[in-house]
């Protein structure tokens, strides 16, 4: 700051040759103080902008919120549910309606667990991918109908298995 002031100072006191200077000197003074000029209102405008500190950008939002844990939650009892109670239709002589997971169903407990981890992994990137493409509301009402839709498939086997 203070080699900025020497330097206004120095061009102010060359203004004497300024006014006895050919044309072409004239244009070079000129043009030293226009640049010296911008040069301190750069340096005031920094000083300014680092006192006072931009305010932050507008929040975004985050995908574990309160609302999505506790769907997801209800999502993954009502998928385990779902597995309970298809193993046990199976068990009674009952087929699998669903043909995508026909074959992970057939074979047994694992093959159950592998297929309801793909299926509850699916439901969470859907919402992920949803909430990633700024579609909050269409985040929540996919959440909410996967677990509506989830939650008749766990009324109907229990209907059927009774």
């Amino acid at each position: 700051m203070l080699l900025l002031w020497a330097m206004y100072v120095g061009v102010l006191l060359t203004y004497s040759t300024f006014i006895q200077a050919n044309r072409e000197a004239q244009v070079k003074y000129l043009f030293s103080i226009l640049l010296l000029c911008a040069t301190m209102q750069a340096k005031t405008m920094a000083e300014m902008t680092a006192q006072n500190s931009l305010p932050d950008a507008p929040s975004h939002r985050t995908f574990w919120t309160v609302e999505n844990k506790v769907g997801f939650g209800l999502l993954g009892g009502l998928i385990a549910a779902d597995a309970i109670t298809t193993q046990r239709g199976l068990s009674q002589g009952f087929r699998e309606a669903n043909p995508l997971m026909r074959p992970f169903v057939t074979r047994g407990a694992a093959g159950e667990a592998a297929g309801s981890a793909i299926g509850f992994g699916a439901g969470i990137g859907f919402a992920y991918i949803l909430h990633q493409t700024h579609h909050y509301k269409a985040e929540r009402i996919a959440m909410r109908l996967m677990v509506v839709g989830e939650s008749a498939i766990v009324a109907s086997n229990i209907r059927a298995i009774r």
